[in-house]
């Protein structure tokens, strides 16, 4: 008889606690609340896919190819390669993910290289109050066609102790459908702005809306305060806004 193997990225009935993390790591402060779960979010227990228009066509066996770049208001742009990145020193974050699509999974472990550790690298302008960043991938056009795509937020959340650019996964690389080699974590706001495939991140002086927030989405996105889309009135309702998951997130 054949047996289906079981899913290693399947959580079992009690999500992992802060004292289950690494030795070590980060403790993103919302995994200690008294309730871990958002409003009108529900936990669960798998490692969902969505994007915003598929993975890139990369090859994550030879990554000859990968850069990343540091730009905008820079005194000088900074490329890394592959290779160089990896050498830059490692950090473990422990924390939960909140999609807009209303699913929590809960006790995330990433590794990878700490913002604040990769800001050491360049010399932003005082002038530089947000960031955007970009990613290999291309979401389809609200206009028609594919657009690059993108998602913004403050430097201020961006560099929050808990926010890396992360490789790993649960102890494992991260796949391609899951934003293999490089995605950005950033736990205390929606994962859409946890973007996939990053290739560049962008210092601006202006709040310059994204990929999904071009669509409706909110420029900040604080799951605690229900902040799913941007339109008039309160900003932390819900509304039921049409059209696709911004999913390059998870």
């Amino acid at each position: 008889m054949l047996f289906q193997s079981k899913d290693p990225k399947l959580q079992g009935d009690t999500p992992p606690a802060p004292e289950a993390a690494p030795p070590g790591a980060v403790i993103s402060p919302d995994t200690r609340r008294d309730n871990r779960i958002p409003s009108n979010q529900a936990r669960t227990k798998k490692w969902p896919v969505l994007d915003a228009g598929g993975p890139p066509n990369v090859d994550l066996k030879n990554l000859g190819w990968w850069r990343l770049t540091l730009t905008g208001l820079v005194n000088e742009d900074v490329v890394f390669t592959w290779d160089e990145f990896r050498k830059l020193p490692r950090t473990r974050v422990f924390a939960d993910m909140h999609c807009v699509t209303r699913w929590s999974r809960l006790g995330n472990v990433w590794e990878g290289v700490s913002v604040r550790d990769l800001m050491a690298h360049v010399q932003v302008q005082p002038e530089a109050k947000f960031v955007l960043v970009h990613a290999y991938d291309k979401g389809f056009s609200f206009l028609g066609g594919r657009t690059d795509w993108t998602t913004n937020l403050p430097l201020s959340h961006f560099m929050d102790e808990d926010c890396l650019l992360a490789d790993t996964h649960d102890g494992e690389p991260i796949s391609l459908e899951h934003g293999g080699p490089l995605r950005l974590i950033v736990p205390k706001l929606y994962a859409w702005k946890s973007a996939k495939w990053i290739k560049a991140i962008e210092f601006r002086v202006d709040d310059t809306p994204g990929f999904w927030e071009r669509g409706g989405y909110h420029m900040l996105g604080d799951p605690w305060k229900e902040q799913r889309y941007r339109f008039s009135g309160d900003e932390g309702e819900d509304t039921d806004e049409e059209g696709s998951d911004p999913a390059n997130a998870i």
